[in-house]
């Protein structure tokens, strides 16, 4: 089956560049685990951050395709050993008087934020590794999840190089 790849491409910030990749994926069967698009320091660059299980030579093979789109500026692929990676996400937990207290607590331990407080429920905003979401996801499903999203998963490499 493949393992997971993340694989950063900057583009021309134009509209239908982002269809053209995720289009790419798509005609040679690769599901996109996770996708996320955001201007650079550079109004007129974007950054696509794309996570895909598959093959290495699979991937090698899509790379050489997306090189010869138009608006495509540079490919990398991250070593997951060597990166920075974030995703945010936000959360809506089933909360009453009787439960509020120990969802604060969950959401202190991992320097989460409460950015909603209604009378049924409370919405989490957690910043960090997948696996820390993971974690206080984990930890949050017995008091009733209502509601969850995430942005996927961005990431840069270490270091200086560009």
């Amino acid at each position: 089956m493949g393992s997971n790849h993340i694989i950063s491409v900057l583009v021309e910030n134009k509209s239908g560049v982002l269809a053209k990749i995720a289009g790419l994926f798509s005609r040679r069967g690769f599901n996109i685990e996770s996708l996320a698009v955001g201007t650079t320091d550079d109004e007129k660059i974007s950054r696509i951050t794309l996570v895909v299980k598959a093959e290495t030579h699979s991937i090698e093979q899509i790379v050489k395709q997306l090189h010869k789109l138009i608006n495509v500026l540079k490919i990398q692929e991250l070593d997951p050993s060597n990166i920075v990676e974030r995703e945010l996400v936000l959360i809506k937990v089933n909360s009453d008087n009787n439960t509020r207290a120990e969802i604060l607590e969950i959401a202190n331990i991992f320097r989460a934020s409460i950015v909603d407080v209604a009378k049924k429920s409370l919405v989490i905003e957690i910043t960090g590794t997948s696996r820390k979401v993971v974690g206080i996801e984990e930890l949050l499903k017995p008091y009733g999840i209502l509601e969850l999203v995430r942005t996927g998963k961005i990431a840069i490499p270490r270091g200086s190089k560009r």
